[in-house]
């Protein structure tokens, strides 16, 4: 991380934090809502293979949060400069993203569906910011101008 980039990566961890929390407080209560009211399938039956993928979906973005949020901690010791949080911990990669079954998930209601597709797009936003975290960086006009003069010296 270069020192410069510092205080924006700080309040990009904390803002992104924030709303990883508030999602997973959302999920929480969408998720026992659905599970204590029973899914319901065609009929007005109460579809036990439904109960049982609501479950799976439940688990996965359960995971998928947690994961966003252990990535976001580990992020911020390592800001803050904690020796025991280095780049090449596990926790130092956000990984590959498990994704939903949407062919089960749109039979869902629509708060469970938007918890489950806000996880996904916010676990996307934490790769794409990573990636550019660990992209070279690209040496402006000015630094190349410097550089070449001072190779000449």
């Amino acid at each position: 991380m270069a020192r410069f980039d510092l205080p924006v990566q700080r309040a990009q961890v904390e803002n992104l934090y924030v709303e990883a929390m508030v999602l997973a407080d959302e999920a929480h209560t969408a998720f026992a809502a659905a599970r204590d009211l029973g899914v319901v399938g065609i009929g007005g039956a109460r579809d036990s293979l439904l109960q049982i993928g609501l479950a799976c979906e439940s688990l996965k973005t359960t995971t998928r949060l947690m994961h966003i949020i252990a990535w976001l901690l580990h992020r911020r010791a390592m800001i803050a400069g904690d020796s025991g949080a280095g780049p090449g911990d596990s926790a130092a990669r956000i990984g590959e993203p498990v994704a939903a079954d949407w062919a089960l998930c749109i039979q869902f209601d629509s708060p469970v569906r938007r918890i489950i597709a806000a996880s996904e797009r916010l676990f996307e936003r934490i790769a794409a910011i990573e990636a550019g975290w660990d992209a070279p960086v690209a040496a402006t006009p000015v630094q190349a101008m410097l550089a070449r003069l001072e190779a000449r010296l």
